[in-house]
């Protein structure tokens, strides 16, 4: 018995010791293969793609617009700048460790659509290496909205 307990104590010993590994910075070593997750809410309206990766508990990892990449207002959102905008907010996230995204999307409220650079900015995520769990689209919906213009018999032509 005493010898069994006396393992069992250097086994915990041993784990401790692995569990706390710290490289030369004093950043603790992540095993390999451990997926660390965050959210990526991408904005993209006609004018604009914001690219916005948080941890899981809402810290801010990363945010990149199209105006940090582009000089010029009309490309900012044009698929291309959105490429960029992803790959750099990615490049920014994974230096924080996240390997795995959560990804929302969302427009204008009341727009058609989403903007032209959704869909390559998604894409040009998962080029950089991260894994995509899912994809939501939050555009917010107006049901009813406010009270449209014209009076109680309307605008008469």
């Amino acid at each position: 018995m005493g010898s069994n307990q006396a393992n069992a104590v250097e086994f915990i010993k041993l784990e401790k010791e692995n569990k706390d590994k710290e490289d030369a910075k004093g950043d603790k070593i992540k095993k390999r293969g451990e997926e660390i997750a965050g959210i990526a809410y991408i904005f993209t309206s006609f004018n604009n793609t914001i690219v916005h990766i948080t941890d899981l508990s809402g810290h801010t990892l990363s945010r990149i617009s199209g105006g940090m990449i582009t000089k010029h207002d009309r490309l900012k959102a044009n698929p291309t700048v959105a490429m960029f905008v992803a790959k750099k907010a990615a490049e920014m996230a994974r230096e924080q460790g996240v390997n795995s995204l959560y990804v929302r999307i969302r427009s204008n409220t009341g727009s058609t659509g989403v903007g032209p650079g959704a869909h390559a900015a998604v894409k040009s995520l998962t080029r950089e290496g991260m894994k995509v769990i899912s994809i939501v689209d939050t555009t917010k919906v107006a049901h009813g909205g406010p009270k449209a213009k014209g009076g109680k018999r309307g605008r008469r032509v």
